[in-house]
C-alpha cells in the first residue's frame, strides 16, 4: 500500500502506563474556554456576527451587521458565567487550564487577574475566536505571533500550550514551527498524550474533547439539562476509572465555556460531577501544563 499520512494505529492494544503522580488511576483535566470578546463581530473587523456555540441553535452570521442578541449571550459569559465557574472551582480548590483567546483576555483584565490568583494555567486559544480553515499559512502565522505577544502583555508570560479549535490544515505545522510550546491540543484522537514529528524534533499532543464538552448544549444533538451533562461525564469517568483499575490509566478532558456551563442550570450538573469525583480515590486533577511536564519527564519520545 502507498504510505498513508494519517496515524490510524496509535498505541493500538498496548497503551503505555502514564505513571500518573500518586499512582492515580485516571487524570481528569478541566478546560475553561475564554472566548467572549474575541468572537466574530464587525466591531473586531470581521465580516459579520458570530454564529457558533450559543443559545441560538442554527444561527447564521449577519454579514456587515451586529447581532445584538448574540453579543449579549457572549457578554453573559464574561460578565456572569466566568465568575460562577471561578467560584465553583475555587470552592473545590481545583486549578484548571484556560484556553484564552488573546483579544478576549485583553478585554477583561479582572478575569485574567482572577485566573492568575487561582493558579490557573492560561494557554493560548489564538488571536480571535474565528474560523482559520481558509487562511493562508502566512496570515495564520501572523495571527499566532500576535496572539503570543498580546498574551505576554496581558498575563505577563508567554503561553506554553496552544489550542486553536477552528483550525486550518496548517495549524499544527505553525505551532511546531514557532517552537515555544510544550504542547498543543488540536486533536481528539486519543485518551493519552502522544508525540508527533516536527521541524525541531518531537512535539507533544495532549488531545482534547468535543464529547465531554458543554458545547453539546449548543448543538442539535446534545445535552438539554445539567443532569444529562452530569450523567455523560459520570459515565465517561466510570469507564476510564475502571480501565485504570485494570492497569491502563487514561486521561479524561472536560470542556467548558463561560457562556454555556456558566449558566446556573448547567453549572449544577458540573457541580454534581465535581462532588462525585471528590469521593473517589487515586484521581489526579491537573492542569494541562502539568500533564505536559509529566509526559516530557517520564515519556520522552
Amino acid at each position: 500500500m502507498i504510505e498513508y499520512v494519517r496515524d490510524m494505529i496509535g498505541y493500538a492494544n498496548s497503551t503505555p502506563d502514564p505513571k500518573w503522580p500518586g499512582n492515580a488511576k485516571i487524570a481528569v483535566q478541566f478546560v475553561i474556554n475564554y472566548e467572549e470578546g474575541g468572537e466574530n463581530n464587525i466591531l473586531h473587523g470581521d465580516a459579520g456576527s458570530e454564529a457558533f456555540l450559543s443559545e441560538i441553535i442554527g444561527a447564521e452570521s449577519w454579514i456587515n451587521q451586529r447581532h445584538m442578541n448574540m453579543e449579549s449571550i457572549y457578554e453573559y459569559g464574561s460578565r456572569a458565567g466566568f465568575w460562577r465557574l471561578w467560584h465553583l472551582f475555587q470552592k473545590h480548590q481545583l486549578s484548571v487550564t484556560v484556553y484564552g483567546v488573546a483579544t478576549a483576555l485583553a478585554r477583561n483584565p479582572e478575569a485574567v487577574k482572577a485566573m492568575k490568583e487561582a493558579d490557573w494555567e492560561i494557554a493560548s486559544h489564538g488571536l480571535k475566536w474565528i474560523e482559520y480553515k481558509d487562511f493562508s499559512g502566512e496570515e495564520e502565522r501572523w495571527h499566532m505571533q500576535q496572539a503570543i505577544q498580546i498574551h505576554k502583555d496581558v498575563t505577563g508570560e508567554r503561553p506554553l500550550g496552544w489550542y486553536t479549535g477552528r483550525t486550518s490544515v496548517n495549524t499544527l505545522d505553525l505551532v511546531m514551527e514557532e517552537g515555544g510550546f510544550l504542547y498543543s491540543s488540536d486533536s481528539y484522537a486519543d485518551d493519552l498524550p502522544y508525540w508527533v514529528e516536527g521541524p525541531a524534533g518531537q512535539h507533544l499532543i495532549i488531545p482534547y474533547t468535543l464529547d465531554a464538552n458543554d458545547m453539546r448544549f449548543a448543538t442539535a444533538q446534545g445535552f438539554n439539562t445539567g443532569e444529562q451533562f452530569f450523567t455523560y461525564l459520570k459515565d465517561s469517568f466510570d469507564i476510564l476509572y475502571e480501565e485504570g483499575q485494570d492497569g491502563a490509566p487514561k486521561m479524561m478532558s472536560v470542556g467548558l465555556h463561560c457562556r454555556l456551563a456558566g449558566r446556573p442550570g448547567r453549572t449544577a450538573g458540573l457541580a454534581r460531577f465535581l462532588k462525585y469525583i471528590a469521593d473517589k480515590q487515586d484521581v489526579w486533577i491537573p492542569r494541562r501544563i502539568d500533564i505536559a511536564r509529566h509526559w516530557h519527564e517520564h515519556h520522552t519520545p
